[in-house]
C-alpha cells in the first residue's frame, strides 16, 4: 500500500507520497536545500487514516527543492468593440520543482 500526506504549503492543500516529485509556487528556500513542512492535514499509513483537527498532532513531512524555474507564458487579450482597442501581453510564472524525502 502507499504512505500519503495531504499538506498545506504556500496557501495551497497537495497531495503528497514519498519519493514524489511535484511543483508549486516559488518557494523562498534555495535548491538543494531542505525543508520540513508541520502543517499536515492528513495521512494515511497502510490502512490507518489520521484526520488532524485542524492539523495532525507530531506529522511532519521534509521537501527538498530541487531547482526553480518559469512556467510556459500565459497570453492576457484585452478588447473593447467598436472602438479600436486592443491589448495583448504575456506572463511567465515563477515555480519551484520540489521532491518529498519522508512522511513522519
Amino acid at each position: 500500500m502507499t504512505k500519503y500526506a495531504i499538506i498545506k504549503l504556500a496557501g495551497k492543500q497537495v497531495k503528497v507520497e514519498e519519493n514524489d516529485k511535484f511543483i508549486v509556487d516559488q518557494l523562498e528556500t534555495e535548491p538543494g536545500k531542505s525543508i520540513t513542512i508541520n502543517e499536515v492535514l492528513l495521512t494515511k499509513d497502510d490502512k490507518k487514516v489520521t484526520v488532524g483537527t485542524p492539523l495532525v498532532d507530531k506529522a511532519k513531512v521534509e521537501l527538498k527543492v530541487l531547482e526553480h524555474f518559469k512556467d510556459s507564458k500565459l497570453r492576457v487579450a484585452k478588447y473593447k468593440a467598436k472602438s479600436r482597442y486592443r491589448r495583448v501581453y504575456g506572463h511567465r510564472q515563477h515555480k519551484s520543482l520540489v521532491q518529498v524525502g519522508s512522511i513522519n
